[in-house]
């Protein structure tokens, strides 16, 4: 992966890499006086979806905020739902992954989810590990803070006394795939609340009050033009700039 800190990256008018906060279930859940299960039901279809348009737009990767560190917190019987939606999940979208010849990978901290998901992770990798496509990741039980701290760590557990940008990238989650160019999140928050924070130094930020089960084909295509308008100068000015990637005024 290279570092955007450390080399101009390529430009491209798609995104090759975008990572998405889904956010807005519940209220969307609670707006139609429906269980917020309802709205994490209708959530896992706008990701079926977006995945599809992804691909056919030309993104390469799309990554996922699914489950964070801090959502364990949330009430028993929800966490309780979400991993069966999420067992569920691996077992049918996997395989309707393979067939499409996307690859899967979970990024974050499987040790204390159950044995039954822990087993279907592992599946839907090994099914899909040798397609060429899209790639979905999903980040379970994840945190920007704990992404780096446990690259850190096996910096050390290697004998490392000092290491570079690229030492430590080596170890982070998302280690094969380029960084995220364009990061959205849904629900009307302005924040990347602790997803991917060594990663998205420079993504391009698109924040839109659309909640996750709403945002369609039409809310993805408006994210990719608002990319699209973007300066990425990577410290540089703007007349350094090829004249096709300058903003027009």
């Amino acid at each position: 992966m290279k570092s955007s800190t450390q080399t101009v990256l390529e430009h491209t008018r798609i995104p090759r890499h975008i990572a998405v906060i889904m956010d807005g279930n519940g209220r969307w859940a609670k707006k139609r006086l429906l269980p917020r299960v309802m709205g994490h039901k209708r959530g896992l279809n706008a990701l079926e979806n977006m995945v599809k348009r992804c691909a056919e737009s030309g993104v390469q990767y799309l990554t996922v905020f699914a489950f964070s560190t801090e959502n364990w917190r949330r009430p028993e019987d929800e966490v309780s739902f979400l991993m069966g939606l999420f067992l569920q999940a691996l077992q049918k979208q996997g395989q309707r992954l393979h067939e499409n010849n996307m690859r899967v990978k979970i990024i974050g901290n499987r040790s204390r989810f159950s044995k039954a998901i822990q087993q279907g992770i592992a599946a839907a990798e090994t099914l899909t590990a040798g397609n060429t496509g899209l790639t979905l990741t999903v980040a379970a039980d994840y945190g920007g803070r704990w992404d780096i701290l446990q690259a850190v760590n096996k910096l050390i557990s290697g004998g490392a006394a000092e290491a570079t940008e690229a030492d430590l990238a080596r170890h982070l989650m998302l280690s094969e795939a380029p960084e995220p160019d364009l990061f959205i999140r849904t629900g009307g928050e302005t924040r990347i609340s602790n997803f991917l924070l060594w990663q998205m130094a420079y993504a391009e930020l698109y924040f839109t009050d659309t909640l996750w089960p709403d945002f369609d084909d039409a809310a993805l295509d408006a994210a990719i033009r608002s990319f699209q308008t973007r300066e990425r100068r990577f410290g540089r000015t703007s007349e350094q700039l090829p004249p096709e990637q300058q903003r027009s005024e």
